[in-house]
């Protein structure tokens, strides 16, 4: 694609970034059929090509961020699935980063937008804010469908009971069983350990048991991928720093191997730490390596090599491939291979390329969207006739479960459970897995 930035333009380091990629886009149109709001609307601006031309019209033009331009662009989910199919290798997750962060600064949104904007930024990240706001919206969770517009749609999404805090989040080091041959962070996050403490807990038995030294650093926050895709630069280079500087101080102590995410938007996130603090002359070096040493934890499971399963467990597996894991990690056929290592029977998912609308806080943001795109999953999963899902990724376990009454949990539960592990909640609460123990 040819771009016409000036000089003064291209003396700008983003501005040089975007021509870089714009450049590196030739309209073949392969990307439409892997978009999922281009396969719902069919309108090329709702595709990451007709969005790639706005982009480039707004940038070129050194122009605000117009209300058309930010519909279509709110309307990605950044699932990154045109970066997988994209012959020509077009990075538009760094493009679609830097629009979004135009849009921000430039584009005054409706002010019900803003507040909804600004109440997701301050308690989604927090998960003390987080529980708090979950604990009060119970309140109105019986009232959600009398309530309009996407603040009912926000109730909705508010589970009838919110687990208690688990003293396993908290600044701590887990020794490895037996031989350690490998010491690891884990990124604790925010949503996750508010709606679902269950996953750390079995993701640090797997680690440990696989003889993984498991450190949840002191500092540790949020990954800052909930408000760097609603363009909130500041706040989500803030979390960035915080992390870096969490993990470095173990770095600087006994040493990492890795750092563990087991929530795979927040792999994605951290492994782009390096380009996103690029040019900070304090954290870019130290954000490089970070990212360098951010893993998914089956990708850890994976070079150290499963344990053998204590029992076949006799399972039909549904594996729904979390966005951020297959298309901005390009992590395909490992947790499936690990899962059948396990035990169970794995089935891939129909259209297992396509999001199913949770997308950070897409599902709050673009509810209607979003709703149709989890619906389809789910029709997709129970053609399957599964006895379980697994997926990767926090996100997709809630919005999936909104759709389907068929068990959904993390791949590590799975893993855990198979390896030596307790029956996850999910299934005792359903009395499913007894037989198969």
């Amino acid at each position: 694609m040819q771009t016409r930035f000036s000089p003064a333009q291209l003396a700008d380091a983003d501005i040089r970034e975007a021509d870089g990629i714009l450049r590196a886009c030739v309209h073949c149109g392969f990307c439409l059929a892997t978009c999922p709001t281009y396969v719902l609307l069919g309108d090329e601006l709702d595709s990451p090509r007709g969005r790639i031309y706005l982009i480039k019209d707004m940038l070129e033009n050194d122009r605000p961020a117009s209300a058309r331009l930010a519909r279509h662009i709110d309307r990605c989910l950044s699932c990154l699935g045109c970066m997988t199919t994209c012959p020509s290798g077009v990075h538009y997750q760094h493009l679609v980063d830097l629009a979004r962060a135009r849009i921000a600064r430039t584009y005054r949104r409706p002010w019900g937008e803003r507040l909804l904007r600004e109440l997701l930024a301050v308690t989604l990240p927090s998960d003390r804010a987080f529980r708090l706001a979950l604990s009060a919206a119970r309140l109105a969770r019986p009232f959600a469908r009398m309530i309009p517009g996407r603040l009912g749609n926000l109730v909705s999404f508010v589970p009838r009971s919110v687990p208690r805090a688990s003293a396993l989040d908290r600044p701590q080091v887990f020794p490895a069983e037996g031989k350690r041959a490998m010491r690891a962070a884990l990124l604790a996050g925010c949503v996750q350990k508010v709606l679902a403490p269950e996953i750390n807990a079995a993701t640090i038995r797997l680690l440990t048991r696989h003889g993984v030294e498991v450190a949840v650093a002191e500092g540790g926050e949020c990954c800052g991928a909930l408000t760097h895709h609603m363009g909130r630069e500041g706040q989500a280079r803030a979390s960035a720093r915080a992390n870096v500087a969490a993990w470095s101080s173990l770095m600087d102590g006994e040493g990492l191997d890795a750092i563990a995410i087991n929530a795979a938007g927040c792999g994605t996130m951290v492994k782009d730490y390096g380009f996103i603090l690029r040019d900070d002359p304090v954290w870019a070096s130290r954000a490089a390596r970070i990212s360098e040493l951010a893993r998914d934890v089956t990708e850890i499971i994976g070079e150290l090599g499963l344990d053998a399963p204590q029992a076949p467990r006799n399972m039909v597996v549904a594996y729904q491939p979390a966005c951020s894991l297959q298309h901005g990690q390009r992590v395909h056929e490992l947790p499936k291979r690990l899962l059948a290592d396990a035990g169970f029977e794995v089935r891939e998912v129909p259209e297992g390329h396509l999001c199913c609308g949770s997308a950070s806080a897409y599902n709050l943001l673009q509810p209607e969207l979003a709703a149709r795109l989890g619906t389809r999953k789910a029709a997709n999963i129970e053609r399957l006739q599964p006895d379980v899902v697994a997926a990767g990724n926090i996100g997709c376990i809630a919005q999936i479960a909104r759709a389907t009454s068929v068990p959904i949990l993390h791949t590590a539960e799975l893993l855990d459970w198979a390896t030596g592990g307790p029956l996850p909640p999910a299934l005792a609460r359903r009395g499913t897995g007894g037989a198969a123990a």
